[in-house]
């Protein structure tokens, strides 16, 4: 079985610290798959009718993976989704979608959809400037959370205490750059510096840790320094998780959980979700996992 993983940089580009990645090629070797590293810009695009000659790497034509897992996320460009899409369109199995990928980039349009599948999710509104501080004030309430609309492992997330600092950040975005386009969501006080990642694979959640902040941050991320135990998977939390990735179409999803009292809300998805936290705290080999998911969807079986 062969594999391409979509990444930032190639190969022999690799940092230390991709720990994913990593893990993804040491697991390939260990169970016979051959496994390359690419990146979008490595590839050229060809539109013929040509089909297998249609895509090039480094310049030459290739024989096509049997599969494609990409490991850009909220991070993929209109090139890389190109590259997904097309690799789609020539047969290729794809973990996960262009189109899941694609839908969960957008932290709005993504929020909108599971409001319309009546999951619960933080009240979340558009910003537009000038901004209507009291129109926020009386449907979101102080503190609340400011994102970007796309991003990931906690960047482009802040915690705005009150109206004056709100106002201030604001403006400053505004003088920034008028073009970006950011959400304003609820913020839940009794999540504060604490969430779930429920890591769901083939529509089955596998794995569910906790993350603390560890300096009193808002924030939890593994990435960012939080600290990481194993959470029990209840019912509602293995309902949410799971119905999530399904309405998203996503393969591979990491399902993120916000306390909300006793019950918990969907904070958003993720197509390209780190393991290491998990690894780290739970007795899984999420790399393994992975291939194994991808050998029994494609019907490839060890001996």
């Amino acid at each position: 079985m062969r594999g391409w993983i979509l990444y930032k940089y190639a190969q022999n580009e690799l940092w230390p610290d991709a720990y994913e990645i990593h893990r993804l090629i040491e697991t390939a070797q260990k169970r016979n798959i051959e496994i390359q590293v690419v990146r979008p810009e490595q590839i050229d695009l060809i539109v013929t009718r040509e089909d297998r000659k249609s895509i090039l790497l480094d310049g030459k034509i290739v024989s096509l993976p049997d599969f494609l897992l990409p490991r850009t996320g909220a991070g993929t460009t209109y090139f890389g989704m190109a590259v997904i899409r097309h690799l789609e369109k020539l047969g290729v199995h794809t973990f996960n979608s262009a189109h899941s990928i694609d839908t969960v980039k957008d932290k709005l349009y993504s929020q909108q959809i599971l409001a319309e599948n009546n999951i619960p999710v933080p009240r979340t509104m558009l910003a537009k400037y000038p901004v209507n501080v009291d129109l926020v004030d009386r449907y979101l309430g102080f503190p609340l959370v400011i994102k970007t609309i796309s991003g990931s492992r906690g960047k482009g997330v802040y915690l705005s205490e009150n109206k004056a600092s709100f106002d201030d950040l604001m403006t400053l975005i505004h003088s920034t750059d008028q073009k970006l386009n950011i959400i304003l969501q609820e913020f839940i006080r009794t999540s504060k510096g604490r969430d779930l990642r429920v890591f769901v694979l083939g529509g089955r959640p596998i794995a569910c840790i906790e993350r603390t902040s560890r300096n009193g941050n808002f924030k939890a991320n593994f990435s960012t320094g939080g600290q990481v135990k194993e959470y029990p998977m209840t019912p509602e939390i293995e309902w949410l998780a799971t119905e999530t990735a399904r309405i998203f179409g996503l393969d591979i999803a990491g399902i993120d959980l916000l306390f909300d009292g006793n019950h918990f809300k969907v904070c958003e998805a993720n197509s390209s979700p780190g393991f290491h936290g998990i690894e780290s705290c739970c007795d899984i080999d999420i790399a393994d996992e992975i291939y194994n998911f991808i050998k029994i969807r494609l019907g490839m079986f060890d001996d």
